[in-house]
């Protein structure tokens, strides 16, 4: 994914790039600097902050892996759903009582891993095509063609609009708030109408979601 960073406005005269202990990078700017010369400076030092964060994470403690078993918390829009296993003769995943069961006879870590991958999967197609459709309709001033969504696992990014109008979303996007999703769709729909990162895309943006930069944060502590 493309670098992550917060964005703060000040008095200072010139850009200027920190990057910290716990990884995360801001970016401080002269008032009225445009997006677009903020992202374009960020791009241009991404190897810098690659480094820097690189010789941080060395310092970091490492989460253990999960082991898909009872009790471990799963994120599902937004929020974390205590995981119970049962043994059923059906394989299924549902919500029960605040919790997310995992049904099924042969309770290994590998099998319950498989089901909620399935689950994600199936719940990313449902929700997200919903949201979708539901944004599209906003741009019908526009008078687009409908483009085809496609909704698979990225590894770099959340979501991306090809140059033939396709749009691509991360299967991942299904553990996120709904806003968070509604602004990755959104971003890629207004590349529909503005095929860069210009300042008419940002308003174009922010017309539909003025605050967009939250969503865009909080999806970036995500990654």
């Amino acid at each position: 994914m493309s670098t992550h960073y917060e964005l703060f406005y000040t008095d200072r005269k010139t850009l200027g790039i920190k990057v910290y202990p716990d990884t995360s990078v801001k970016v401080f700017a002269p008032i009225d600097t445009p997006l677009e010369v903020i992202a374009l400076h960020v791009e241009a030092k991404s190897r810098w902050i690659k480094k820097q964060q690189a010789i941080f994470e060395t310092y970091l403690p490492k989460l253990p892996p999960r082991q898909y078993v009872g009790g471990e918390t799963f994120l599902y829009l937004g929020r974390q759903y205590m995981l119970k296993i049962e043994e059923s003769e059906e394989e299924v995943v549902i919500f029960y009582q605040g919790r997310l069961v995992v049904k099924t006879l042969n309770p290994s870590s590998e099998q319950v891993k498989a089901l909620l991958q399935t689950w994600y999967r199936t719940r990313a197609k449902i929700v997200l095509s919903q949201l979708f459709s539901q944004q599209f309709v906003l741009f019908n001033r526009f008078q687009l063609e409908k483009p085809t969504l496609v909704i698979k696992p990225m590894e770099k990014r959340w979501g991306s609009c090809t140059t033939g109008g396709k749009i691509l979303l991360n299967v991942e996007l299904i553990k996120a708030p709904i806003s968070c999703i509604t602004y990755v769709i959104l971003h890629e729909l207004c590349h529909l109408v503005h095929h860069n990162h210009s300042g008419a895309f940002y308003s174009l943006l922010e017309s539909f979601m003025p605050d967009w930069r939250r969503w865009k944060q909080l999806l970036e502590t995500m990654s």
